[in-house]
């Protein structure tokens, strides 16, 4: 952080307030469309909701839950897109239990059948992890409550509660997101079209896009959530019918998202130069922003937008039928999920090519095109028995990618390291699913078997896999790779020649000074280059927390191995 007393030899802080036309201090309310004030500040939003504001109260809180032996669940804002063993891969809308929040940035945690880390921000917790607890001890055949009538009055007690504190979460999070807009148009965008010498009008319309819109936007939508909130009885709440309200209105976040890359890379070249370092740092204190830098409070546009739809979900879940607002809530699930699938798909575009550069240049002895010349996606990555007609067996490590297939061999004595075998083209190629016994075309005896067969040429392909299920992953997973082909066609996502430059360029420059053949860990680039994976700047931390750390917390961690991991 940039000391104050540097701050101030910079220029002086009182030379940042804002003087109205009569020579008056210009007064910080926020003041709506209609002329009245907010009625709520900054410190009012502090002390009522100490968790949303205060960096590492979230994080303290997941802490206490663990160590009390709770299971704590966490559900993915997005995709984490990732080729390194030590992290963990999800999908938008997927449960995480976490298991370890000792660090900030990245947590320790259960998808499925596996643990590794993932970065914290890609996830929301859980509202009601309390009910998580019931179903888990409820599931251990234990004897009903005798009196079935109380047991039913207390289920909808439990229900209205439930639904409460998602309504809520939901009132919260909303009027924080209104503070953090006030502070980016109030502490950064007004101060910097006073500097007009440190910036042009064009910097600052890539840099913060059309927030001002969306700020606009965003409180008119908190002011028609708030008149449909009960105080009283937060559960009758109707709110689902502001967000069908408004849900035109929303389209306003793709503009602001499809700039976000754009964003980042202008901010990252004028962070090179310390004066705007501690320009925007001044602005910051001077706002009494929380400790967040402004790329941070760039990301929060997005964020908030594919948050919506797994708010709404768990609203939905605790929405019984007869409820007034059911259908409503039912109705602005599905407009928020739609509206926020897009803008992860782009997210994760963007993500996938810094990481699939970065591989590139790992493999040795890579031949032909940058992979990025046609792919911008992983889909599956896993060991297979490649088998030739001979019937020599060859054990390769495949990666595939949105129409092709890329081959590698590993190093005998360096597992790590991989060397270029060959590739595939997707688009030419038809699967065809094998039955376990003599396969006829090839004379040879084959289990968990597929080809893939040139729709051109006699070119086909035999794999074998190790067990059934890693055979039923790549089925599934060629099928995904032609349905995002298909969908991205359609929807015509295209990643910029440029961006695909850029990310080759940084790749190459991380890998200068590297012994060739050295396997780069895929994770966070050097913090000198200006990777796409920073376009959505918070999304993914700079490094993860070292293995050793685990191993050193194990002990504590080691009543997590008989709680059972949560489930969707």
């Amino acid at each position: 952080m940039v000391a104050r007393g540097e701050i101030a030899r910079f220029w002086s802080l009182e030379s940042l307030h804002m003087v109205s036309a009569d020579g008056g201090t210009e007064s910080s309310a926020l003041v709506d469309d209609n002329g009245s004030e907010e009625d709520f500040s900054y410190e009012d939003l502090c002390q009522a909701n100490p968790r949303y504001l205060q960096p590492g109260g979230e994080q303290l809180a997941i802490n206490e839950l663990i160590g009390d032996g709770s299971v704590v669940c966490a559900e993915a804002l997005w995709d984490h897109v990732t080729m390194d063993d030590q992290e963990l891969g999800f999908k938008a809308g997927d449960v995480i239990q976490v298991l370890e929040a000792s660090n900030k940035d990245w947590w320790w945690g259960r998808n499925e059948d596996k643990e590794a880390w993932f970065p914290a921000s890609f996830v929301r917790l859980r509202v009601n992890q309390e009910e998580l607890l019931e179903n888990s001890s409820g599931a251990h055949g234990e004897e009903p409550d005798e009196d079935a009538g109380h047991g039913h009055h207390r289920h909808s007690e439990n229900k209205h509660q439930m639904r409460t504190n998602v309504i809520r979460e939901i009132m919260n999070t909303e009027r924080v997101y209104i503070k953090h807009l006030k502070d980016i148009c109030e502490g950064y965008i007004r101060q910097c079209r006073k500097h007009t010498g440190m910036f042009t009008v064009a910097q600052l319309a890539t840099i913060f896009g059309n927030i001002e819109d969306i700020y606009k936007f965003q409180r008119k939508f908190l002011k028609d959530l708030e008149k449909q909130y009960n105080k009283e009885e937060p559960h009758l709440s109707e709110i689902g019918s502001c967000f069908l309200q408004h849900q035109e209105g929303f389209a306003i976040y793709s503009e602001y998202c499809n700039n976000h890359p754009g964003a980042c890379l202008e901010l990252a070249q004028l962070m090179k130069q310390g004066k705007y370092r501690h320009f925007f740092e001044a602005c910051r204190l001077l706002q009494q922003m929380i400790d967040i830098a402004i790329d941070g409070f760039l990301l929060t546009p997005v964020q908030k937008i594919c948050k919506y739809p797994l708010q709404l979900a768990e609203l939905l879940k605790y929405t019984t039928q007869e409820h007034s607002d059911y259908n409503n809530i039912k109705a602005a699930y599905e407009a928020m999920k739609n509206v926020a699938c897009l803008i992860n798909e782009r997210k994760r575009k963007l993500e996938s090519i810094d990481k699939i550069a970065r591989w590139q240049v790992s493999i040795v002895g890579w031949e032909g095109l940058d992979i990025l010349d046609r792919s911008s996606e992983l889909i599956h990555s896993g060991e297979l028995t490649k088998i030739t007609k001979q019937g020599k067996s060859q054990q390769r490590t495949f990666f595939l990618f949105d129409h092709q297939l890329v081959s590698c061999k590993k190093d005998l004595l360096r597992r790590d390291m991989l060397y270029y075998k060959g590739r595939m083209d997707m688009d030419e190629m038809e699967l065809v699913d094998l039955e376990d016994g003599r396969d006829k075309d090839w004379n040879l005896s084959v289990k968990n078997a597929f080809k893939l067969v040139s729709k051109s040429s006699d070119e086909v392909h035999l794999f074998c896999a190790k067990k059934q299920e890693d055979k039923a992953r790549w089925l599934q997973a060629c099928a995904d790779e032609r349905r995002r082909v298909q969908e991205d066609q359609e929807m015509g996502m295209e990643i910029s020649e440029n961006q695909k430059k850029l990310a080759m360029l940084n790749a190459q420059k991380a890998g200068q000074g590297k012994s060739k053949g050295k396997r780069l860990p895929p994770g966070p680039p050097h913090q000198g280059l200006v990777p796409q994976q920073q376009v959505f700047a918070l999304a993914e931390p700079k490094r993860k927390p070292s293995l050793f750390w685990h191993t050193f917390n194990s002990s504590r961690l080691s009543g997590s191995e008989s709680r059972r991991p949560c489930s969707s």
